[in-house]
Order: C-alpha cells, then sequence, then structure tokens
C-alpha cells in the first residue's frame, strides 16, 4: 500500500512494487500540491498502467489524515488481496512560507496531512498486524515512513514541512521500539528527487539533463530501496532513516549526545558563557540548512 502514489515518489514507488511482483493499494485523493481540487483520475492512471503490465492494484481515493479514510483504506487491501503486508506512508502537501509569514491555518493543514497522515493509516495496520499475530499468523510486516532533508536539516521558507518531516523521523524510531516485538519495522526515507514540490522549490536542483546523461533527480531512483525495505530481504533492519539521491543510498544518523561538561552541582549563569563556549569549540559544526547555499 502506498499513499500519495498518484504522482511523483509515490507513483515511482507503486510501479517498482508492482515490477517486483507484489499486488498494489494506489492511494491518493488527486489533489494539487496545496491539497486543493481532488480527483480520482491520477490514483486509477496508476492502476491502469500496473494492470497493462501484467501487474495487479486496486485504486483508493480515501482521505488518509481521516481515522475513517485511514481504515478504509486497510480494509481495501485486506479485502481485496486478502491481507497487509507493507504500508508505505508517503502522501503529503506543502504551504511554503517564511516563518514570519506564516498562518495558522497552512500551519495546521501541513501538520494533518504529514503527522496524521503517517499516524493513522499505520494505527490501523498496526491494529491488523496485531490480530494477525494474535490468530497465530504473524506476519513480517513493514512500515515505510517520508521525512526529509528539510526534516533532517531545516529548509528556509518551509518551517512547517521541516517540523513535519522531523517528526515523522522521530515516529519511526517510536514505532520501530514498541512494534518489534510484533513482527513490524518501520524504517523512514528521506529522498532527494524530482516531485511537484521540490521542482518549485529547487528549480535548478531538479531540472532534467540533457541527452544521455543520468537522470539524477529522477523519483525511480529512490524506489528499489523502498521496495528493498518493503520486503523480507530487509530483515530486521529497522530505526533508520534512509537518505537517497540518485545512485547514492546513506544512513542518517540525526541528533544525538555531543560534548558536555557536568560540574556535580548547579551552574551560575554567569559561568555558562565560558563553558558553552567549549561546548560549541568541541562540538561538531551544524550542517547547513537544506538547499541553502
Amino acid at each position: 500500500m502506498v499513499t500519495g502514489a498518484g504522482r511523483g515518489l509515490g507513483r515511482a514507488h507503486a510501479l517498482e512494487f508492482a515490477r517486483q511482483g507484489a499486488a498494489v493499494v494506489v492511494n491518493d485523493v488527486g489533489v494539487a500540491q496545496d491539497g486543493s481540487d481532488p480527483s480520482a483520475t491520477p490514483a486509477q492512471e496508476v492502476v491502469d498502467e500496473i494492470v497493462a503490465a501484467g501487474g495487479k492494484a486496486a485504486p483508493s481515493t480515501d482521505d488518509i489524515a481521516g481515522w475513517d479514510g485511514a481504515a478504509s483504506l486497510i480494509n481495501t487491501a485486506v479485502e481485496t488481496f486478502g491481507g497487509l503486508d507493507t504500508l508505505v506512508n508517503n502522501a503529503g502537501i506543502v504551504r511554503d512560507r517564511m516563518f514570519v509569514s506564516a498562518e495558522p491555518d497552512e500551519w495546521d493543514a501541513v501538520m494533518h496531512v504529514h503527522l496524521r497522515g503517517h499516524f493513522a493509516p499505520a494505527r490501523h495496520a498496526v491494529n491488523y498486524w496485531r490480530a494477525q499475530a494474535k490468530e497465530g499468523n504473524q506476519r513480517q510486516a513493514r512500515i515505510i515512513n517520508t521525512s526529509s532533508g528539510a526534516g533532517l536539516m531545516g529548509s528556509i521558507a518551509q518551517a512547517a514541512y521541516s517540523a513535519a518531516k522531523a517528526g515523522i523521523a522521530t515516529l519511526t524510531l517510536v514505532q520501530a521500539a514498541e512494534l518489534g516485538r510484533y513482527g513490524i519495522t518501520s524504517n523512514a526515507l528521506a529522498p532527494s528527487a524530482r516531485t511537484r514540490m521540490t521542482e518549485e522549490a529547487f528549480p535548478e536542483m531538479m531540472a532534467r539533463p540533457e541527452g544521455d546523461e543520468f537522470d539524477a533527480m529522477d523519483p525511480a531512483n529512490v524506489s528499489p530501496l523502498v521496495a528493498w525495505l518493503g520486503s523480507d530481504l530487509s530483515g530486521d533492519v529497522t530505526g533508520r532513516v534512509f537518505e537517497a539521491e540518485g545512485g547514492k543510498i546513506g544512513i542518517a544518523e540525526g541528533w544525538r549526545h555531543g560534548p558536555s561538561e557536568d560540574k556535580g552541582a548547579r551552574w551560575e549563569a554567569a559561568e555558562l558563557s565560558d563553558v558553552v563556549g567549549r561546548l560549541i569549540d568541541a562540538a561538531e559544526t551544524p550542517t547547513p540548512v537544506y538547499g541553502a547555499g
């Protein structure tokens, strides 16, 4: 099951899973990148493409951020194909603004689609997988979430999007820690590829190459990793955030404990200028903001 699979990365993921022999639920509400003007056409077109190539697929236009819509999405997989093994949370929208111009309704919309849109489908999928385990039919289930370089490093004019994507990375760590006992792994992807969102935000970076030059920003470059994570081949790999761009795959290490000093007693405010200065000198230089410079 792939959410936001009507275009871009989600479409590439759905096609790759089908190419590898999976039956795919193609979910997409078919909206513009700001979340407006829903349409069933994008999901159906991807289904038609998969079926024409000899694969199995079913469309879904459920609202994955809605509790009932997410439940319906899971039911589509179970009722159509007899079960669910892999959930790829990919759907998202943007409301790009400099922080000083951000509006509450735009912030809420981004959080709703990204964070609730990751939570609700996974919550219903986990209910299904737990029930299967209790019946003696434990599945080697896979959750694959979609974070972003913006979520790992921040991105100018994308405060809401960056905050949501950072939340998704952390959600992945919690899912991995809690769900392993049920045979469920959870990993996240921070992809860099050409989509409607990135073409607008980073037009030079996402420009198509000329001639036979390798198209590093083709979203299909990312999908083999997603298919691997969604398969039995990934084994017990869990709680990881993978970065993928072109032919490059990496693992993001994220926040970790850095330099510290322990006085063994309460610090005085006047002491802290020297202490913090030493800690900053000992710490790694921060990674530049994503997409800047």
